[in-house]
Parts: C-alpha cells; sequence; structure tokens
C-alpha cells in the first residue's frame, strides 16, 4: 500500500533503534512506499536487469498480490515447494511432523530457491507464532494463574529499548540448516532478564517454576522412555519365540515361562507337533515355519519402516540420513561461489525429479542424533510419525531373529520423546539450544534403559552425541537416567528385578596372568570391530548398489532374513535372541546350569570350541549383511555378541591349558583349588572381549567401561574392562580411524564440526575466505533503501547454492555496517505487501523528520533494521584458522565476516569451513 508523497507522512523520518537487533521488534512506521522519497539512489548495480528494476519503481498502487493478503504479524511462509505449484501448502516447525503427506511419501518443501515462483500460504499451518495465545502451553497457564503480565513494560525510554523473547517472530529453522546458537543464546537471556525483573511474590513464584520446568520435562521424558521400553521389551519376548512354536495355555508365554523354565514341556508344541508331524516331518516342518515366520517379521518391520519415506531434492549436498554405507557419496563441484559449502549448482541446472530417498526409522538413528544434537536442523526425523513407526517396527525386527539389537534405536526413541516433550514448556519449545540440553538427557535415558547403566548414559551422551553440555545439563541429564532407570526396574519387564537380560554377576577374582589375555583380547576386539566397518563397507557398495536391490529395499530385507533363517536354524546359538545369547556367552558355570558352553571335562572343551567358533562365523556374516537394511537396528549387542564368541573361545582355550598343564608356574597354583573354573572363567573373557569389540565399532571408551562395571556390578572387574577397551581403541584406530558413526557423518556431508578434533593449520583466513561479489552483499552507500525485488534475488542466490542458512552483509564505501540472516530476511520479505515496489530500509542510522506519537501495531514492515545484526562477528583476513576454528566450535556460529584494513572483504560459511577441514583429513595434514 503505497503512499502520495504529497502527504506530511513523505517527511516523517525514523527513531533510531536502540534495541538488540536480533528482534523483529516494534518501531515508529515509516512511509510504506518509502522509494518515493527525494534523497533515494539506486544502491546496487548489479547488473542491467537491477538497473531497470529500480528505475521503474513507480508509487502508484499495485495489483493486489497473495503477498498483499498476508498479515503482518504472522508465522513465517518462506518455503517453496520444487515439485508443484500448489495454492497452498503445510509450514511446520522443527517438533512438527513437517514431511507428512496423505500418501505416505514425504517431500521436503522448504528447498533452496530456483527459478519457480513463490506462493506462500497459511492453509494447514501447524507453526506457532510470537503473537499466538500462550494458553496451551503449561507455563503460559501457570503464568495467568498467577496475574503474570509478561508485556507489561514501563514507559521510560531505557524499558522502551527493553526486548523480550516473546516478541520475536522468528521462531523456526529452516530444513537442513545450522541452529544460531548466539541468537538462542541471546533469546534466552532476554527472557530471564524479563522474568527476573518482576520482584513481588508472585514473580518470584513463577521465576522458581521456570527453574523447575527443566527437571519436571527430564522426569516426564525418562518415565514415558521407561514406559516405551518396556512395552518393547514385552511385546518382543511374547512374540519372538512364536518362530518355534506356541504355548497351549497362552500363546503370549515364551517357552521359559510356559514350561517354568524347564526345557521340554506338554504345555509348549512346535508347529510341526501341532500340525501331525512325527519324526523327520516335524522337523522340517518346523523348518520352514522358522524360516516363514523370520521372513514375515522381517518384511512387516521393512513395510512399516517405508511408511517414513522421505525424498530430499538434490539442491541438498546429501547422501542419506540412513544407516545406508552403499548410498553414493555427491561430491560437490567448484562453481561461481566455490567454498560456500552448497551444491554450488547453476539456477535450473538440477532437475528437481532428482531425489536422494531415506527413512528416518531405519537403522539406529544414533549419527543422525548426534548430528542434530550439533545444531543441524531436519524436520520431522524426531517426530511423533517416526517415534510411533520406529517403536513398532523394532518390536517386529527384533522377533525376526535378525543379528541386530534394540540399543541404538532406544537413543533415537528416546530423543524423540525429549523432542515432542519440549512442546510443553514454551522455553524449550521455541528455543532451539534450549531444546537441545534436554534432548541431550533424552538421548542419555535411551542408553540408560537398554543397558540398566544410568551412569553409562550420561557419560554417553557426553562422549558420543551431545555437542553442548554444560554442567547444568550433566545434573539434569543424570536425573533423567535415574529416573528411566528406577521407572524400569519397577516396571520389572523381565519379571527377574533386572532392568536388562544380560546382567551377570562374577563370584571369583582375576589372576595377574590373565592381565596379558585381556590385553590380547583387547587387540583381537579392536582389530574385529575396524574390519567389521571395512566388510560392512564393502558389502554395501557391492551388494546393495545392485540396482534391484537399491529400487526395492524390501527384497534385501526378505533376502537377509532368508539368509539368517536358513543359517541360524540349525545352531543352538544363532537361534537365540542376541541379548540371551550374550547372557549366555558372559554367564559363568554354576552346578545347576544347563548351559551347553559349561564343561565337565576336558574332551567337552573341544566340543565347545568347535560350536563356539561356528557361531563366531555365522554372527560374523549375519551381523555384517544385516548393518543398514531398512529396519530399525542397532549395531551395540550384535558387535557384542560377536565378540563374546571370540572372547568365551579364547578363555576355553586357556581353561583347555590350565587344565592340561596344571603344575605351570605361570597359572600361580590356582589350577590345584579343583575346578574348571579355578583359574579361568571363559565367561569373564566373553564380555572384555564383547566390550573390546564394541569400542571398535563405536570407539566408546570411558562409556564402555562404566556399562560393562554396571552390567557386572563387580569392582574387581574395573581395571579389565578398562585396559581391554583402551588397547581395543588404539588398534580400531589404527586400522580404521573412524567409527561407524563417524563414517556415516562423513559421507553424509553432514555440516558436523568435531568438537574434539585437534586439527593442525598452515593457512590462515584469508585462505579460505571467497572472493567479494555484489549478489552477496547489499551496498547501502548511495542510500539505506534497498528495492525488496533485489533483496529477493540476492536471497534466492543464497538458496540456489544451499545457503538457506547464510547471511548478506550490509556494507557502507566497503566497510562493515551489519549484517542480515537469510532467514530472517526472508522472513521480512514474505510480510510485505507490495515486494516489486517496496524499498526497504536496511540501516539503523538513517535519520528522518520526528513524528508525533504513533501507535505500535502501525510498525512499517518495510523496515529491515529490527532484522540487522549491527554487530556481527568479524576477523581479520590475516587470523590464524586455529582461532576461527575455535570461533566455529566454541560460539557456534553459523559464519564469520573477514575484513581487511577494517574494511569488509569476504564471509566464511560455517560449511565452508567445514569442507575445508573434511579436505585436510582426506590429505592426511591434520
Amino acid at each position: 500500500m503505497a503512499h502520495d508523497p504529497s502527504t506530511p507522512k513523505a517527511d516523517e523520518r525514523f527513531r533510531r533503534n536502540s534495541r538488540p537487533s536480533f528482534y523483529p521488534i516494534k518501531t515508529s512506521p515509516m512511509p510504506l512506499s518509502a522509494h518515493s522519497h527525494p534523497g533515494f539512489q539506486m544502491v546496487d548495480e548489479e547488473d542491467g536487469e537491477d538497473d531497470n528494476t529500480a528505475s521503474t519503481v513507480t508509487t502508484g498502487l499495485a495489483t493486489p498480490t497473495p503477498i498483499a493478503t498476508r498479515r503482518l504479524h504472522s508465522a513465517r511462509t518462506s518455503d517453496l515447494d520444487l515439485r508443484s505449484r500448489l495454492p497452498s501448502r503445510l509450514q511446520l516447525d522443527e517438533h512438527s511432523n513437517l514431511l507428512a503427506f496423505p500418501d505416505g511419501i514425504r517431500n521436503y518443501t522448504s528447498a533452496p530457491n530456483t527459478a519457480a515462483a513463490r506462493i506462500p500460504s497459511r492453509t494447514g499451518s501447524m507453526l506457532i507464532p510470537r503473537h499466538h495465545s500462550r494458553s496451551g502451553s503449561l507455563g503460559g497457564r501457570l503464568a495467568t494463574a498467577l496475574g503474570l503480565d509478561r508485556r507489561r513494560r514501563s514507559e521510560s525510554g531505557l524499558a522502551e529499548s527493553k526486548v523480550s523473547l516473546f516478541t520475536d517472530e522468528r521462531v523456526w529453522y529452516d530444513q537442513f540448516t545450522s541452529t544460531d546458537w548466539v541468537h538462542d543464546s541471546i533469546a534466552d537471556a532476554f527472557r530471564l532478564r524479563d522474568l527476573r525483573s518482576r520482584k513481588d511474590f508472585r514473580g518470584r513464584l513463577y521465576a522458581w517454576f521456570d527453574g523447575a520446568q527443566g527437571w519436571i520435562l527430564v522426569a516426564i521424558i525418562g518415565c514415558i522412555t521407561a514406559c516405551i521400553a518396556y512395552f518393547i521389551t514385552v511385546m518382543e519376548t511374547s512374540i519372538f519365540e512364536l518362530k518355534e512354536g506356541f504355548c497351549t495355555g497362552h500363546w503370549r508365554l515364551g517357552k521359559s515361562a510356559c514350561c517354568f523354565g524347564e526345557e521340554e514341556c506338554s504345555a509348549w508344541q512346535s508347529w510341526g507337533q501341532r500340525m501331525g508331524f512325527t519324526g523327520i516331518g516335524r522337523q522340517w516342518a518346523d523348518f520352514l515355519t522358522y524360516i516363514g515366520f523370520v521372513i514375515f517379521f522381517a518384511v512387516a518391520a521393512c513395510l512399516l519402516t517405508l511408511l517414513t519415506k522421505t525424498e530430499i531434492p538434490s539442491n541438498y549436498s546429501l547422501t542419506t540420513l540412513d544407516e545406508n554405507l552403499g548410498a553414493e557419496t555427491k561430491r560437490m563441484a567448484d562453481g561461481d561461489d566455490k567454498g560456500a559449502g552448497g551444491p554450488h549448482v547453476a539456477p535450473g541446472s538440477v532437475s528437481p525429479t532428482q531425489t536422494t530417498i531415506y527413512y528416518p526409522a531405519a537403522g539406529s538413528g544414533v549419527a543422525e542424533v548426534k548430528v542434530i544434537l550439533s545444531g543441524f536442523v531436519v524436520h520431522g526425523y524426531l517426530g511423533v510419525k517416526t517415534l510411533v513407526v520406529k517403536t513398532l517396527a523394532v518390536i517386529l525386527s527384533l522377533a525376526s531373529g535378525l543379528s541386530l539389537g534394540k540399543e541404538g534405536p532406544y537413543v533415537h526413541i528416546a530423543t524423540c520423546v525429549g523432542n515432542i516433550a519440549c512442546r510443553l514448556f514454551s522455553k524449550y519449545n521455541h528455543n532451539d539450544g534450549k531444546r537441545r540440553e534436554v534432548l541431550s538427557a533424552s538421548a542419555a535415558s535411551g542408553v540408560g534403559v537398554a543397558f540398566g547403566a544410568p551412569i553409562g548414559g550420561v557419560l554417553f551422551s557426553l562422549e558420543e552425541v551431545s555437542y553442548y553440555f554444560p554442567p547444568k545439563t550433566l545434573f539434569r541429564t543424570f536425573f533423567c537416567c535415574i529416573v528411566a532407570s528406577l521407572f524400569l526396574k519397577f516396571l520389572n519387564p523381565y519379571k527377574t528385578g533386572k532392568i536388562v537380560i544380560f546382567e551377570v554377576r562374577y563370584a571369583t577374582d582375576w589372576r595377574f596372568f590373565e592381565i596379558f589375555i585381556f590385553i590380547l583380547l583387547g587387540v583381537l576386539g579392536g582389530a574385529l570391530g575396524a574390519l567389521f566397518i571395512k566388510a560392512s563397507a564393502i558389502w554395501a557398495r557391492t551388494f546393495r548398489r545392485i540396482p534391484l536391490i537399491k529400487k526395492w529395499p524390501v527384497l534385501e530385507v526378505a533376502l537377509v532374513a532368508l539368509v539368517t533363517g536358513l543359517i541360524s536354524f540349525w545352531n543352538r546359538y544363532t537361534r537365540l535372541a542376541v541379548t540371551e545369547l550374550l547372557f549366555e556367552l558372559a554367564s559363568p558355570c554354576k552346578l545347576d546350569t544347563s548351559s551347553g558352553l559349561c564343561p565337565n571335562s576336558r574332551d567337552e572343551i573341544l566340543d565347545i570350541l568347535h560350536s563356539l567358533g561356528v557361531g563366531f562365523i555365522i554372527k560374523s556374516f549375519l551381523t555384517t549383511i544385516t548393518f543398514g537394511i531398512k529396519v530399525p537396528a542397532g549395531i551395540y549387542v550384535p558387535s557384542m555378541v560377536v565378540g563374546g564368541f571370540l572372547g568365551r573361545f579364547v578363555g576355553h582355550v586357556v581353561q583347555y591349558l590350565t587344565i592340561t598343564y596344571p603344575d605351570a608356574s605361570i597359572w600361580g597354583g590356582c589350577a590345584a583349588d579343583g575346578g574348571f573354573e579355578s583359574c579361568v572363567t571363559p565367561g569373564v573373557y566373553a564380555l572384555v572381549a564383547a566390550g573390546a569389540t564394541m569400542c571398535g565399532v563405536t570407539r566408546l571408551s570411558v562409556t564402555l567401561a562404566v556399562i560393562l562395571f554396571e552390567l557386572t556390578g563387580s569392582l574387581d572387574h574395573v581395571l579389565p574392562f578398562s585396559l581391554a577397551v583402551l588397547v581395543a581403541k588404539w588398534t580400531a584406530d589404527a586400522i580404521e580411524p573412524l567409527s561407524i558413526y563417524d563414517l556415516l557423518t562423513d559421507m553424509n556431508s553432514y555440516p558436523l564440526l568435531d568438537n574434539k578434533l585437534r586439527p593442525v593449520f598452515t593457512a590462515d583466513l584469508g585462505d579460505i575466505t571467497p572472493a567479494v561479489r555484489s549478489h552477496r552483499v547489499i551496498d547501502i552507500s548511495n542510500s539505506p533503501l534497498v528495492p525488496a525485488s533485489l533483496l529477493r534475488r540476492k536471497l534466492e542466490h543464497l538458496h540456489t547454492v544451499g545457503e538457506l542458512d547464510g547471511g548478506l552483509p550490509i556494507v557502507r564505501h566497503d566497510a562493515l555496517v551489519g549484517l542480515i540472516p537469510a532467514p530472517d530476511l526472508e522472513f521480512a520479505l514474505d510480510k510485505l505487501e507490495n515486494e516489486e515496489q517496496d524499498l526497504c530500509l536496511m540501516a539503523q542510522t538513517a535519520t528522518w523528520h520526528d513524528v508525533s506519537e504513533t501507535n505500535d501495531q502501525d510498525s512499517d514492515p518495510t523496515d529491515f533494521t529490527a532484522y540487522i545484526d549491527p554487530a556481527p562477528v568479524a576477523l581479520d583476513i590475516h587470523s590464524p584458522m586455529d582461532l576461527v576454528f575455535q570461533c566455529f566450535v566454541k560460539l557456534g556460529l553459523r559464519y564469520i565476516c573477514v575484513l581487511r584494513d577494517g574494511q569488509y572483504a569476504g564471509l566464511v560459511h560455517k560449511k565452508t569451513f567445514v569442507k575445508y577441514i573434511k579436505e585436510l583429513e582426506h590429505t592426511g595434514e591434520t
């Protein structure tokens, strides 16, 4: 709505905005069509098209457009559907199921901008704007009950400059962008300042409740995570043994519960027996039925997982978001904006039909959770649909008997619970930095209930997945893990009082000579874990890239299930569930034990070694081909099982030697005490090797040693566990530098800057700083008024090169005077009524004639100063790269402005720096 230049408003000036620029604040209105001001001059001579566009700007009323119908204070509508120009589309935030469509196939709608038209709409929007009613928030309802008026401000000029988080309209981050940690930290600081400014009783009470919200939230998350773990355990236990038969009294009971711990009973019937077969016919009937159930459960789990199908437009430089080591890595070509960290494609050069497909419910999700906690935004990955589908699918995948575990998926499921629970309180719901503190606690609770190790869960979050872990988060994470573990113990899923089935207790201490064997097991376990990573990658890059397998992932699942059923049926140990098998491998021998791993004579040890060798080969092969298929699957316990076979084998070899040569001085006389386990407990060797192998695969160290201690409850064996884990990590790093999850992260080109990395730099900041180009800066040397259409073109260029979370520096006579983030610029442009003709104020120092008192609700949408950061982080072009590394890692910056002699010389995006670090790693310079 342009105004008449002859009106007095044409002479009105703006009052300088003294508020922090991170917040869209209410300002005095300016003429909507400020281009009519006589002082206006062309500010950007980018090309002839821009000159013509600016010179043809008029003051007449424009024809109403869809943009003109928007409300000024509305949720941001910045998405673009590359596939079709629909009249409406969904608009969601990170905690919403952004990618859900009625046909069950997800499609991203916030893709980098190309030549397609922008048709924003509010239809079906689930985004919560800053101006909405907060009646749905628990904190908001309590605030209302206490009579706390959040928006009350004093009339003084100082009070007017204060900014509340509740006036910040930028409430979400675009898909596949990075969290602005600095913005979120400042936003929370302003929220706390407003909260603590109230000194009366109600204000203090609300401040107390605000501080308690974090504890309430993690307690809720712990309880819900325990309930989900209980549900998965009970359901998986009930249907796992349906492959072999059923209980005539109650079909939900397994064989051990049906027969009260006995091997055979009349109440348990095999399928061959039920069908009336006898002799060899019954055995073949049982075999075929077993294979049928394995394939059925596996395929059902796969079909559920495929419901979360997600398509990523090729504009995003991603390979996959599930554990597919066979995905073809996309190499970024050097284009016009070398080093921008995006796809580097020219507009229109990539067909929108070229997409990458991934399935959020597949795999364990640990690598993706780690990337999300580092600040990477993936909408829908932690949503309700993913939670429900993964919970149900993991039950079926476990029941199928495939060589996979539930511990990894527990981390993803618990993080989903945390993400959804954040909606209860607005301070976590609307602040991604605060939300990730809760997600760190949630991920830890998943490990806590998976291994029955609350302390191990805390260390897992600290060592493996969390990027930002302050002391306050540490204590809350510990509280969350304790709540989850206690609640699961109260539910008692196994009816034994144990949280997990493979808890063991050792009555005897280890001998000094065994320390050398533990070191050997560490070497073997670390090498085995590293070789497993290489073998899984080779298998994925050969078999999984077969066109038929690549097109139909359910076919691969069916084939793996068929092979698993054919091989596992004939071996007693491979037919067991991985948790039960690990328990049997790690358990010490007792007088009343019925395990086949407890010899009564020296000759029986040889038979046991044969069985363990066969089981080791089978499990190693099945675990290798199973990792990466499209079902929820963890690698923690399967890798421990493979190591358990190896450790138990070594344990029985040592046991055989102690019996054969009892008088050898190396045994220290322990063989004379009598008994097969007087010198050696093979179960200890199994658990030591299990931990070493898991360390070789995941590179967990302190976490793993503590988890093994909590599983055994034995202080005597902490040293063997720790020693084996240390040696295993050193060995695995020498063979394969990357863990299985680091390999996935590196392959997917995530913008993850490892805070544990300490590279050695030989360059300075200027070596990675791209040249300054007119389409990457906003020049206000001639006038602070910039055509909105020109800003739109600059924004679309950022989108084209993949910098959805980039920014446009604002310069005046080559001096850096500010920076406007691309998401904020897009939000501001979307609020304009006449984008083709409006001019936008881009300088906070602009002065106009004084105006009389105005209504705050009439603020001018063409005033973009509220979105501008007047003091972006800037470094000199000769700054050492170590300083740049610390700025990106410690401050969580998305970009750094570069200056030369005080003048603007370029901008380095985080993705550019990550790409540079990866190149150093690949060339071996780090």
